[in-house]
């Protein structure tokens, strides 16, 4: 039998009936049984699913040279810090201290790269991928908590997340209520419970109320984080891409019930059928992200495509970055492919959204960042 359900089960008979976020920690993060805690090949081919990092250097590589503008926005200062949440097995940190030493050696002199990851299996995988740095001290591996006290208030600071917030536990909320998780001759059952008075702030204020035979997310752990980097920060950029929506999409309608469960690369509804054993996601609500970070006064872009960003990034010099060390034409036509899963709808183009927040930079500076002005002329 599985380990986690059991787990799972003693706590509800313990403790009663679960909130789901409870469950999802549980099932995602457990220290030894949890999704991201287990030695398993969870990314990539072999594993559940992609990211943007397992499809090609070229995005680790087209994100320094933002990092780069960014810095220079900055003010070139000594140093900086580039914090990036959830590194997974540090391929993206790899690619972006690679490329940053060789193209933005200034850019890489000033850098501080440190990976803030929550999984002990995940962390030693890490320090296989990235060792020459960690020893040399470029780069810091830290725990996911606690993640106060680990901005610098010395310098300032590029906080960078790619599919993380969406791993972050959700609590449910329908017309019956919000979501609780019980257990039954070995099966979970759903019961509903009382909505609490921040489940229904943050329905009022960033979401909006389940009708009959619906599911609405509440991402109350992720606005809480966010929350807690925006009010940490001094100065600098927080840049999140996800899958996920505004308040104004889903009052059309759209995203609503996006809790899914992610196995062998394909897409289920039934986030209880192997506990531990397969990842559980829900779209990012940016509406809530980017008012936490207004609240410390961080200042917002307006949201921008996956597809735009990198466009963005790329169309100054033709996407050198990516075709730089071809010298082959199969080789250019492999890499061609990899960048259009990167920047196409058909791939993780038009997917993913792209959020960034400032605090202490001019606004005219941020807007004008690469990222932000595809097909704009500069």
């Amino acid at each position: 039998m599985n380990l986690l359900r059991r787990k799972i089960e003693q706590e509800i008979r313990d403790a009663g009936a679960i909130p789901f976020s409870r469950y999802m920690e549980l099932c995602l993060y457990h220290p030894e049984l949890g999704y991201y805690s287990r030695n398993a090949e969870q990314f990539g081919k072999a594993g559940d699913f992609y990211t943007s990092s397992d499809v090609h250097a070229v995005f680790g590589r087209l994100l320094a040279r933002q990092f780069d503008e960014m810095w220079r926005v900055l003010g070139s200062p000594e140093r900086v810090d580039l914090v990036e949440l959830g590194p997974g097995r540090g391929l993206f940190a790899q690619d972006v201290l690679g490329w940053s030493r060789k193209k933005f050696p200034q850019f890489f002199c000033a850098l501080r790269y440190v990976l803030v990851e929550s999984s002990a299996a995940l962390r030693e995988r890490i320090r296989e991928t990235l060792r020459p740095h960690l020893d040399s001290g470029k780069a810091e591996l830290i725990p996911l908590y606690p993640l106060e006290g680990q901005l610098s208030r010395d310098a300032p600071a590029i906080v960078f997340a790619n599919e993380f917030f969406d791993a972050l536990p959700v609590e449910i909320l329908s017309p019956k209520g919000s979501l609780r998780i019980d257990a039954r001759d070995g099966h979970f059952i759903e019961t509903w419970a009382r909505s609490s008075p921040e489940e229904m702030e943050f329905i009022d204020r960033y979401s909006v109320h389940p009708e009959m035979d619906e599911r609405i997310e509440v991402s109350l752990v992720a606005q809480q984080f966010l929350d807690r980097i925006a009010a940490e920060m001094r100065r600098g950029f927080i840049i999140a891409i996800d899958y996920g929506y505004t308040r104004h999409e889903q009052l059309a309608g759209r995203h609503r019930g996006t809790v899914k469960a992610l196995r062998q690369h394909s897409i289920s509804d039934n986030p209880y059928e192997a506990p531990g054993d397969q990842d559980i996601t829900a779209d990012v609500n940016f509406t809530a992200l980017a008012a936490a970070a207004e609240g410390h006064g961080m200042q917002t872009q307006k949201l921008v495509t996956q597809s735009q960003f990198l466009m963005g990034i790329g169309e100054g010099n033709q996407f050198a970055d990516a075709f730089e060390e071809c010298r082959l034409p199969q080789e250019r036509a492999k890499i061609a492919l990899q960048l259009k899963h990167l920047v196409t709808p058909a791939g993780m183009g038009e997917s993913f959204q792209v959020l960034i927040a400032s605090k202490g930079i001019e606004e005219e500076k941020v807007s004008a960042l690469c990222g932000l002005n595809f097909g704009r002329s500069r």
